[in-house]
């Protein structure tokens, strides 16, 4: 009775609990750095793909497809980034948070179809990029021209904006 508690088939505990940990070490790298891609969307977005992959290469039927079910997911999860995505004063922000769902959609897959460790690599590989790049920006105004230096223009302007508006309303 025990044994078909803890059955989880098609799925698998060790994939589920790898797909989480891929999920929460890019969502731990987000949140830390005030993303809105944090560990929970992560994790979940992560999860979710892993299950609609699991389940569709677990039917066994010869009409259906689970390259089908892997290219709905990719269009699914290209709609969530996109939603993650903002305009503002003709610039669009949230671009790295968008292709950061998408890898963890990605990462979700490669673990259902049996490459556990190579979603492992992928997400040590993504925290990486995410990370080092950041570092690069911060070092270097040679990394911060373009989209970059106009939305910390806009940052910087907008806060400054709103303390000139605080002080006119106090009449100083």
């Amino acid at each position: 009775m025990f044994d078909s508690l803890i059955d989880i088939a098609p799925f698998q505990w060790h994939a589920i609990a790898t797909t989480l940990l891929c999920g929460m070490i890019i969502g731990l790298e987000r949140q830390l750095r005030g993303k809105p891609v944090g560990i929970r969307t992560s994790s979940l977005v992560a999860l979710g793909t892993y299950t609609f992959v699991a389940v569709s290469l677990s039917i066994d039927n010869h009409n259906s497809d689970p390259t089908r079910i892997i290219g709905q997911v990719v269009s699914g999860v290209g709609f969530l980034g996109a939603g993650v995505m903002l305009a503002k004063d003709g610039e669009v922000i949230g671009v790295t948070s968008a292709a950061t769902i998408w890898v963890l959609a990605a990462i979700g897959t490669c673990i259902a179809v049996g490459y556990t460790f190579t979603g492992v690599k992928l997400a040590l590989i993504t925290v990486a990029i995410l990370y080092l790049v950041d570092h690069l920006e911060n070092v270097s105004t040679m990394f911060t021209r373009g989209v970059h230096s106009q939305y910390n223009l806009w940052r910087g302007k907008s806060k400054s904006d709103l303390e000139g508006d605080d002080q006119d309303s106090d009449g100083r």
